[in-house]
């Protein structure tokens, strides 16, 4: 039972939650760039380069003989999955530089002092006449 324990500590502390749900978005995000990437930035691209599929883009390797389909090296595919990882990884980048900015500023401002309590300013008070007194 002690191993059930330690699995049960372990799923439902908030890291692991955390890490679930970055996931999770992570994974939406992914195919949020690359219909991005295939649906609006490589159709400009293809047009410019005289109306190039990007998709479509193979070498044959081997020619389709009888029932057996085609060898091809997809390297339109490949392509369209650099463009993915170049975005992916820059808007990764600038969410970390927003993060590094954000604690850059809280560590340097630094906390106001606490007031004094009021046993202090009483002892601070005792001070101040005693010293008149001399």
């Amino acid at each position: 039972m002690g191993m059930i324990k330690e699995f049960k500590e372990f799923a439902v502390k908030g890291n692991v939650v955390d890490m679930a749900v970055g996931i999770i978005v992570g994974a939406a995000f992914g195919k949020i760039v690359s219909s991005f990437v295939g649906d609006v930035v490589m159709p400009p691209i293809g047009v410019a380069l005289g109306g190039v599929d990007f998709s479509n883009l193979s070498i044959i390797v081997k020619e389709a003989v009888e029932n057996k389909p085609a060898v091809l090296i997809s390297y339109g595919k490949f392509l369209m999955t650099l463009v993915d990882f170049t975005i992916i990884a820059f808007v990764i980048f600038l969410a970390v530089k927003a993060i590094n900015s954000l604690k850059k500023r809280e560590a340097a401002a630094p906390e106001a002092p606490p007031a004094p309590t009021k046993d202090q300013v009483l002892l601070m008070e005792i001070r101040d006449l005693l010293k008149d007194k001399k």
